[in-house]
């Protein structure tokens, strides 16, 4: 388990640093302040980072993703040279090797950690990781251009769309995520490592395929709010987003069931820069910054004594704050077989033929 390395404080700072509010570089870090970043599109305010420059130093370059599948196969191929990375399925970049240990339990700042987020199924000890955000993956539509029946709570009109949705719905471009749709909604078990399960999700998702517009993880708040689409698979922070440019529009909680994610902040394996990477953890896990990046995107953070810096608009819209009533729907993300998800990977290979 690796440790923090020997960390220089100076006389001025001691006051900041037992109130935990950074870590300063090493010698070495000191001298090469940079960092690289690697997260999803549009997912981190760029005055927020600003801010941890100039806080710190260190010189931030950003590259983006669109899909965890992106960030693995970069990271497998032993490309990007990136000190921090956000998945959003960690356990699967601790199995395949792909991230340094360390101890996050040692960072100042993680004593601001909710309880509920300290022992994760995914990493139970907190040696790989920091929690970041956490949402629901539903869909959104324009109320206003719905006509007819109301859209019910279900991905029926996703899959099998009434004729004025033919065209104008935009699924995610992942193929994790569209796997356990699928699955949820033919009441299959999402890690089933039975071929004729994978014979059924292929089989509605051909099906689906010529009545959508696109599939897309990235660019989903603009076509929405553009009225290019009616109905969009959406993560929930973005649909907060989107329903501040477009008061019409609903996120749906569907009743067959809605992935259940939170992500974090990882130390890719041989990361040019680790101990700048820490110190970033470290100040990303102060109330206040939770509180930007949450106020951003439109998620929940997990960091005790952000509240008071949150935007009230993310209390009050149900598409962030769930209803007690959708508890049940809730589906968490889980790790399934190699077998299951080599059978994910085929269906996803002839689906994009």
């Amino acid at each position: 388990m690796a440790k923090l390395r020997r960390i220089t404080l100076c006389a001025a700072l001691l006051a900041a640093i037992a109130a935990g509010c950074f870590l300063r570089p090493s010698p070495a870090a000191a001298a090469d302040k940079e960092l690289y970043y690697y997260d999803w599109s549009d997912y981190f305010p760029p005055d927020l980072m600003k801010k941890f420059e100039k806080e710190t130093g260190i010189k931030v370059t950003m590259d983006s993703f669109d899909s965890d599948a992106a960030l693995q196969a970069k990271l497998q191929a032993g490309g990007g040279g990136y000190d921090v990375a956000r998945p959003g399925d960690v356990k699967a970049v601790i199995d395949l090797g792909l991230i340094q240990p360390f101890d996050a339990t040692t960072l100042p700042n993680f004593k601001y950690v909710k309880e509920t987020f300290r022992h994760p199924w995914y990493d139970p000890d907190r040696k790989y990781s920091i929690p970041a955000l956490w949402g629901t993956t539903g869909f959104i539509y324009d109320s206003a251009a719905i006509k007819g029946a109301p859209i019910e709570e279900s991905w029926k009109e996703f899959f099998d769309p009434r004729p004025e949705l033919v065209g104008k719905i935009g699924a995610l471009d992942d193929e994790v995520v569209t796997w356990r749709t699928a699955t949820y909604y033919l009441h299959i078990d999402e890690c089933t490592e039975d071929p004729k399960d994978a014979e059924k999700v292929l089989a509605l998702l051909l099906a689906q395929k010529p009545k959508l517009k696109l599939y897309s993880s990235t660019g989903t708040i603009e076509r929405v709010s553009g009225h290019e689409t009616i109905l969009n698979q959406s993560w929930n922070g973005e649909a907060h987003r989107i329903k501040k440019l477009l008061p019409t529009a609903v996120y749906v909680y569907p009743k067959e069931g809605l992935e259940f994610w939170a992500d974090g902040y990882v130390i890719p394996k041989g990361a040019p820069h680790p101990e700048n990477a820490k110190i970033f953890l470290n100040w990303i896990l102060l109330p206040e910054n939770a509180a930007a990046l949450s106020n951003f995107t439109g998620y929940e953070n997990a960091v005790e004594g952000s509240e008071k810096y949150l935007d009230p608009s993310l209390a009050s819209d149900p598409a962030v704050n769930m209803p007690a009533e959708y508890t049940d729907r809730l589906r968490p993300q889980r790790t399934c077989s190699q077998a299951s998800r080599d059978l994910r990977s085929k269906v996803w290979t002839r689906l994009k033929r």
